[in-house]
């Protein structure tokens, strides 16, 4: 019998190899990835570990984790939601049409909303003591209402979830544009926009998201409806067969969708203390891009809360560090979207290893 030297060539490579497939196979594998490169970084930019600059790299990775927690649960029913952003950006502008305390007539003069919604003195809830909490609540409702159009129309005619959301994206952006003709709602109220503002490590945002991103987690690791999540996304036609109620769950996977773009437009719009138009435009690459380099799968039956957190702080370390070396918008996107391609990439290779050590 030949015994195979401890520090031999091959088994050096065989202990490598191994390591390499645990680490990959690691659910903490992306938080590495973020050790990592936080520890890399800080001697080269190290204002990148200052109190101000993590209080405002995580309140840009709440708003974006609570959204991805939505797309997080459409990609693991192997779908895919690209009209999130549009939702960001519709609601947005609902919500303040409700509730600015007052309104330019030279700007808003030819929005049709204006003596509607819009008046001189103010949108028709700004002076009321339940204006605030009535545009919340019909925000989440329109984002809620958008999600089940998407999803009914997936679950009963059938079209691909791909092409059903970007004519939603297509149509709801430019609705919002529409409506306010390209122009910011502002003077919104003290009570709205301190949801969002910057009170440190600790914030709303903080408190509003882990607590969404919670009762996920919940219900994908411990209810009937996360389990046929999982199955609907792993073989369709043997869920259909076991008795899941496909279009229902799938009407409720993309209203969920839709609750996470408008809970994340609360943030979003009441931070920047305005409603913006097309204020989820630039978000869609890192929504799909945070949940899919956290290991959900684009074939579906794979995904996590924890892991889309992990994604999308890795995400936005990334882009924070090349905006503190002052790299061009375009060189980050590109950047971004390598690293996305990286993690479908890794994915793939994932599956195989778990492929062939079934």
């Amino acid at each position: 019998m030949t015994v195979t030297p401890k520090f031999s060539p091959e088994a050096v490579s065989n202990t490598l190899k191994t390591f390499i497939q645990r680490l990959l196979l690691s659910e903490f594998f992306i938080f590495y990835l973020c050790v990592a490169l936080f520890v890399a970084l800080t001697p080269f930019i190290p204002v990148i570990a200052s109190p101000y600059n993590l209080s405002n790299l995580f309140s840009n990775t709440w708003p974006l984790f609570a959204v991805a927690i939505g797309q997080t649960f459409v990609l693991i029913i192997a779908g895919i939601d690209l009209s999130q952003g549009a939702i960001i950006s519709f609601t947005s502008v609902i919500g303040a049409s409700l509730i600015a305390t007052k309104v330019d007539p030279a700007v808003f003069g030819q929005s049709p909303i204006w003596g509607k919604l819009l008046f001189e003195d103010g949108a028709i809830l700004a002076h009321t003591p339940l204006g605030v909490p009535i545009a919340l609540l019909t925000m989440i409702l329109v984002g809620l209402l958008i999600g089940f159009l998407n999803g009914a129309i997936i679950a009963y005619a059938r079209i691909p979830a791909f092409m059903v959301t970007l004519v939603t994206q297509m149509f709801f952006a430019s609705l919002a544009i529409y409506f306010v003709k390209s122009e910011n709602i502002i003077n919104l109220p003290k009570s709205f926009t301190s949801i969002g503002a910057d009170s440190g490590l600790l914030s709303i945002p903080l408190v509003m998201t882990v607590v969404l991103a919670v009762v996920a987690h919940f219900v994908l690791s411990r209810t009937v409806f996360g389990r046929w999540l999982y199955s609907i996304g792993t073989n369709l036609r043997a869920a259909v067969v076991s008795g899941v109620p496909e279009r229902k769950v799938i009407i409720l996977t993309y209203m969920f969708s839709g609750f996470c773009a408008a809970f994340a437009s609360i943030i979003y719009s009441s931070r920047m203390e305005m409603g913006r138009p097309t204020l989820g435009a630039p978000f869609l690459l890192d929504i799909v891009g945070g949940a899919v380099i956290g290991g959900s799968s684009l074939a579906g039956g794979k995904g996590k809360v924890i892991w889309t957190f992990f994604g999308v702080l890795f995400l936005a370390l990334l882009g924070n560090a090349l905006s503190l070396l002052n790299v061009p918008f375009f060189w980050i996107e590109i950047v971004k979207g390598s690293v996305i391609l990286a993690a479908a990439l890794i994915d793939v290779t994932r599956t195989r290893i778990l492929q062939y050590h079934v």
